[in-house]
C-alpha cells in the first residue's frame, strides 16, 4: 500500500513537470511567433524614411522642420506622454501601497483595497470618456477654452495604472519577512524610518514589477489617448496643452484606414518600433529602481 502511495506520488510529480515545462514552452512559442510575424511583415518598412520621411534627422530632432509623414512625432509624443503618465502615478502609487502595506489598518485598509480593485476594473475606454466628459464638464463652467491634450491624457492613464503600482506595491512589502520590521525596531528606528530604510531596499525588486507592468500599459493604451486628446497629424507636441501624436493611435489609425499593403506594412513596421520603444522604456525603469534601491539603503 506504502509503494503504491509513493509510485502515485512519484508519477504525479512527474505529471506537473511536464505540465509546467510545457506551459514555459507555450509560452516562448506563442512570444517567439509574435515577434516573428511582426519581423518578417515590419522589418521591410523599417528605414529612416518611416521615421522622418523626407526631413533630416537631425532637423527634426531639433524642431527645426516638422515631419507630417513619418513616425518620429508618435515617438516623441508616445515617450512624453509615458514620461507625464509615470510623474503623475509613481509617488501617489507607491505611497499609498506603503500607507496600505504598513500603516492602514481594519476599515481604512479594506475601504483603500476596495477603490484600487473598482479602479482596477475600470475598463480603459471608460477612464478615456471620464477624462472627455471632465473636459466637458470644465468647459461648461470653468474654462470655455478648456479641450482634450497632452496633460489630460496623462492625467487619466495615471489614474489607469495606478492600481497596478499600489498592488504590488502593497504585495511586495507584505511578502517581506516580519524578522526585518522586528530589527528596525530592535535598532531604534521609528516605523517611519525602518520603512524607508530597511523595507523600501528590501522589497525594490517588487516595486520594478509594478513600475514596469505600469509603464507597459501606459505605453500600449489606445482607448484612453483616443478620447483624451490624440490624433493622427499634429507634429510634436507643443505644449501640455495640445494635442499630439502617439504610436499605438498611429498603428491603429494604419491598420483601419490602409488601402495598400505598403500602408500595412508601415504599420507592422511602427508595431516594431514600439515594442523598442517600450524596451527602452523598460530599461530607464530598471535603472531607476536600481538608483532608488541605492538611495534608499543610505
Amino acid at each position: 500500500m506504502y509503494l503504491q502511495r509513493l509510485t502515485y506520488i512519484k508519477f504525479a510529480e512527474v505529471l506537473l513537470r511536464l505540465f509546467c515545462r510545457s506551459s514555459i514552452l507555450l509560452v516562448w512559442l506563442a512570444v517567439g511567433y509574435m515577434l516573428a510575424f511582426l519581423l518578417i511583415r515590419g522589418i521591410p518598412a523599417l528605414n529612416m524614411e518611416l521615421i522622418f520621411a523626407d526631413t533630416s534627422p537631425w532637423q527634426a530632432i531639433t524642431g527645426q522642420r516638422p515631419v507630417w509623414d513619418g513616425l518620429f512625432p508618435a515617438i516623441a509624443g508616445t515617450a512624453t506622454l509615458v514620461f507625464l503618465t509615470m510623474l503623475l502615478a509613481f509617488f501617489p502609487g507607491i505611497g499609498c501601497g506603503i500607507f496600505l502595506a504598513e500603516f492602514a489598518k481594519g476599515k481604512r485598509a479594506d475601504r483603500i483595497r476596495l477603490a484600487m480593485d473598482m479602479l482596477a476594473g475600470t475598463p480603459s475606454i471608460v477612464m478615456g470618456l471620464f477624462g472627455f466628459t471632465m473636459i466637458l464638464f470644465l468647459r461648461r463652467f470653468f474654462m470655455p477654452q478648456a479641450n482634450t491634450c497632452l496633460i489630460l491624457a496623462a492625467l487619466c492613464l495615471a489614474l489607469l495604472v495606478l492600481p497596478t503600482l499600489v498592488t504590488t506595491t502593497s504585495e511586495a512589502f507584505a511578502a517581506l519577512p516580519s524578522s526585518l520590521r522586528l530589527s528596525g525596531l530592535s535598532l531604534g528606528f521609528s516605523q517611519s524610518s525602518a520603512v524607508f530604510h530597511i523595507l523600501l531596499p528590501a522589497a525594490a525588486k517588487g516595486l520594478g514589477g509594478g513600475i514596469l507592468l505600469a509603464l507597459a500599459r501606459a505605453a500600449e493604451d489606445t482607448a484612453v489617448i483616443m478620447l483624451t486628446g490624440v490624433v493622427a497629424n499634429a507634429g510634436l507636441p507643443a505644449g501640455l496643452g495640445s494635442k499630439f501624436e502617439a504610436l499605438p493611435f498611429a498603428i491603429f489609425y494604419i491598420s483601419a484606414q490602409y488601402q495598400e499593403q505598403e500602408e500595412l506594412t508601415r504599420g507592422f513596421g511602427a508595431a516594431i518600433i514600439l515594442l523598442v520603444l517600450s524596451s527602452i522604456l523598460s530599461a530607464v525603469a530598471s535603472w531607476i529602481q536600481k538608483r532608488l534601491t541605492v538611495l534608499a539603503s543610505l
